[in-house]
């Protein structure tokens, strides 16, 4: 039996070496790999004398050569053996081959030239020719397969074992070759005709939304998330906790004023501005003292001790913030099942993607274009600077609320969110409803347009101003509503749907 080895990552190897010549495995090795074995005792025998030729082109070329490839990709017939007798070639029989590191060099931003240089091109074709001949050929991948590897013994290298670990090898080689393929294109190359999804397992969860589905989180290459967040108490968080959480963590650093966010079923039910994180916390809680239990809580700023001593008041699922004191994680200790995450500010989502039968769609991430200087007032009074700055923060959170979406808002703090409905007026009914009296001076933003009906129920409850769209054919009517009735209403232009 052969061995071929080719790593960029040595790890393992001080193990895999030794065993290899103790199973009477004959070892060929290219370059500085061949090298390290020899320091740690292994008898090797240099690529370049299987092939004849010196490494070329700086180390460019060192495995490209028939007598490897032909060793690699004989099939076990009498005539493909025939072949190799003929030209002098060995078989081999196990490869162990990991690529270099274009991806940490990717991420770390290095210069172009030092980025092609890290395209591995012999590396990948002898796992994609080992790959291709698994029904002889053992190949690994990733220092992390050698100990199945050794516990099996060669014996155990089964075929299913080795059709197993060539499909590994072929889904390393396309996640390398997306890789290369993002870091390369251009950016303002639009839609490109071939959608190359990525990510590595981060874990695996105990289920998906519910107990009989299967679930597991992916991490996108460079992306910078929920997977980057430090568990400070709590077990793992479910597939529902990383969807609920994502979309507070978001919501809170929105705001540029110390805010906190309570979620539940990815839709906010609480949001609220204070002068520091403790009062933040205290008036999301009251925008829907209901609704928030068993829920999600985000921040925009540290969780200290006061803080730490209001969220253990309630049950809730998960805190998250950019730093927890340790005074304040002592605190949070006395609620040992609560999931406790430190995470630092969002930088931002690219692409939105949502799978259907049989494809994806993807978009672009909604970021607002439309800033509130330039909305127009089209119908009803001016309202003062806190309005406006009740409607900037209602349209902030009615962007991340399911549609069809109105928040109703009051001294920045929500006082009523109507989510999910089929119709809109529904929605500013639920809002309504969840207000109570607090409705009364109260702003509204609407994520679409909405009718006269809407106007009416705004206007018989007390809410002063609104904040929507517009773009509906019957914008007209809506206009002769808002000034009959003294609202005060507010286009900006710019629809922001959440399905």
């Amino acid at each position: 039996m052969r061995a071929l080895i080719s790593t960029y990552d040595k790890t393992g190897l001080d193990r895999l070496g030794p065993w290899l010549v103790a199973q009477g495995v004959e070892v060929w090795a290219t370059g500085g790999t061949a090298e390290t074995l020899r320091r740690l005792g292994v008898p090797v025998r240099d690529t370049s004398a299987v092939t004849g030729f010196v490494d070329l082109l700086e180390g460019r070329v060192k495995t490209l050569h028939p007598a490897l490839y032909a060793a690699l990709l004989a099939r076990p017939t009498p005539d493909d053996a025939r072949a190799l007798a003929a030209a002098g070639i060995d078989p081999i029989d196990l490869v162990v081959v990991n690529l270099y590191p274009f991806r940490a060099t990717w991420l770390a931003g290095r210069a172009e030239p030092e980025l092609v240089e890290q395209i591995d091109i012999g590396g990948v074709s002898l796992l994609r020719a080992g790959a291709k001949n698994f029904e002889r050929v053992t190949v690994l991948s990733d220092p992390r397969q050698y100990d199945e590897a050794m516990a099996r013994g060669t014996a155990g290298w089964d075929r299913a074992w080795r059709k197993a670990l060539a499909a590994a090898a072929f889904r390393l080689v396309a996640a390398y070759d997306a890789d290369i393929a993002a870091a390369l294109a251009p950016a303002d190359e639009g839609w490109p005709e071939r959608l190359v999804l990525t990510g590595d397992r981060f874990g695996d969860l105990r289920y998906g939304e519910n107990p009989h589905q299967a679930a597991a989180f992916y991490r996108r290459p460079g992306g910078y998330g929920l997977a980057d967040a430090r568990l400070l108490q709590g077990k793992p968080l479910s597939y529902n906790n990383l969807a609920d959480a994502d979309t507070a963590w978001r919501l809170a650093f929105e705001f540029e004023e110390p805010a906190c966010v309570a979620v539940k079923h990815q839709t906010p039910c609480g949001v609220a501005r204070g002068r520091d994180a403790v009062e933040a916390y205290r008036r999301a809680r009251e925008a829907d003292p209901v609704s928030i239990f068993g829920g999600i809580v985000a921040f925009n700023r540290p969780v200290d001790a006061p803080v730490a001593e209001e969220l253990t008041q309630i049950f809730l699922e998960v805190v998250i913030a950019p730093a927890v004191t340790e005074a304040a994680r002592a605190v949070l200790a006395k609620k040992p099942n609560l999931r406790v995450l430190e995470l630092g500010t969002p930088r931002g989502v690219e692409w939105d993607v949502r799978s259907l039968s049989g494809g994806w769609l993807v978009q672009e991430a909604d970021r607002p274009t439309v800033s509130p200087e330039a909305w127009r007032r089209v119908a009803g009074p001016e309202v003062d600077a806190a309005g406006r700055g009740d409607l900037a923060f209602a349209w902030t959170v009615v962007r991340y609320v399911k549609s069809n979406a109105v928040c109703l808002a009051r001294d920045g703090q929500t006082v009523g969110i109507g989510s999910g409905q089929t119709n809109r007026i529904d929605a500013v009914r639920q809002a309504l409803e969840r207000a109570g009296t607090r409705a009364r001076g109260a702003v509204l933003a609407s994520d679409a347009f909405f009718f006269p009906d809407t106007v009416e129920a705004l206007a018989a409850a007390g809410v002063r101003a609104a904040v929507s769209p517009g773009g509906s054919v019957r914008d007209r009517e809506v206009l002769a509503a808002a000034e009959a009735a003294g609202l005060s209403l507010w286009f900006t232009g710019e629809r922001h749907f959440r399905h």
